[in-house]
């Protein structure tokens, strides 16, 4: 039934379109894919464009809410690392598909490009590569998953997963409180706690 597609796309994007660490969007496929038997090529490639189109919608309105809540000298900050980051051109980019392979959430990436300013365009080819590769890989094990229901629910507060989420919270925690200016620029280490307004 197509509608069970569009469960995909929407679950996908609904996964992620938030600004803060949450479940991979991959679980919701694999979830649907399983329920309602779906082809996986067809939920791989529903998916990959929700979870797009979420991360893209989420890098316009990040802006919107940095500058809403935080202060300007950390606006500032951050838009000076994006800055850093367009001037290493490709080798940014190989960056967005490697992270985007590593089993933790993008969100930090697309919050950091969100506040940076950087056009949506400059991240999401590579996050799509990165995106559709670690997602195909994912989708692929949903068989193995399937027959081991238990093992995943148990999984979901394994160490593993508690460990990805810290990281996730630890690397936003990094983009928002250390001083990247004073880091690049001046070799100095600081950390700011004071960028609410």
């Amino acid at each position: 039934m197509w509608w069970q597609y569009v469960l995909v796309f929407l679950g996908a994007l609904a996964f992620d379109i938030v600004p803060f660490p949450f479940l991979p969007a991959f679980t919701i496929m694999i979830f649907l894919q399983i329920v309602f038997d779906l082809n996986l090529s067809a939920v791989i490639c529903i998916g990959v464009a929700g979870s797009i189109l979420g991360r893209y919608i989420m890098s316009l309105y990040i802006p919107h809410i940095s500058n809403k809540y935080f202060k300007a000298s950390k606006n500032e900050d951050v838009e000076f690392l994006g800055n850093k980051m367009k001037e290493k051109g490709w080798k940014s980019q190989m960056a967005i598909v490697a992270y985007s392979l590593l089993p933790l959430p993008t969100t930090p990436l697309f919050v950091a490009a969100g506040i940076a300013k950087l056009k949506p365009q400059y991240i999401i080819p590579a996050f799509f590569v990165g995106k559709f590769t670690s997602d195909t890989i994912a989708l692929s094990m949903g068989k193995y998953t399937s027959e081991n229901i238990d093992k995943m629910k148990s999984d979901l507060l394994s160490w593993q997963s508690i460990c990805g989420l810290l990281a996730s919270l630890l690397i936003l925690c990094a983009l928002l409180f250390i001083d990247w200016r004073s880091l690049i620029q001046k070799k100095k280490f600081v950390l700011k706690f004071k960028i609410f307004k």
